[in-house]
């Protein structure tokens, strides 16, 4: 599978503002295939997240194992995570403007 896209979500209860965005995208930029994350914080919840495109499931998994699951392991927060197939839904998201299908 080619383009894929996750979604990540940790049950903590954190301000964004407290969140050390910055470091942790620098470490984010290491993975390979990594194409952009969009971050996520969770109205009224306080959850923190974030929206990604990978190059493929393979990276993606990779992502999840090595990132992921340490870090809910390292702060004691649940995860979420659902990945989705990029490229069979690719028609249907150009016709709707995604900028995931603009390049």
């Amino acid at each position: 599978m080619g383009k894929t896209f996750l979604y990540a979500e940790y049950q903590v209860n954190v301000a964004f503002s407290d969140v050390k965005w910055r470091e942790v995208n620098a470490e984010m930029k290491k993975f390979k295939g990594l194409v952009s994350k969009t971050w996520l914080s969770g109205i009224n919840t306080k959850t923190v997240g974030g929206f990604y495109e990978f190059e493929n499931e393979m990276d993606a998994q990779i992502y999840i194992d090595e990132l992921l699951i340490p870090f809910a392991k390292q702060i004691g927060g649940n995860l979420t995570v659902k990945l989705f197939d990029g490229e069979i839904v690719k028609e249907a998201s150009s016709g709707m403007n995604s900028p995931f299908y603009k390049r």
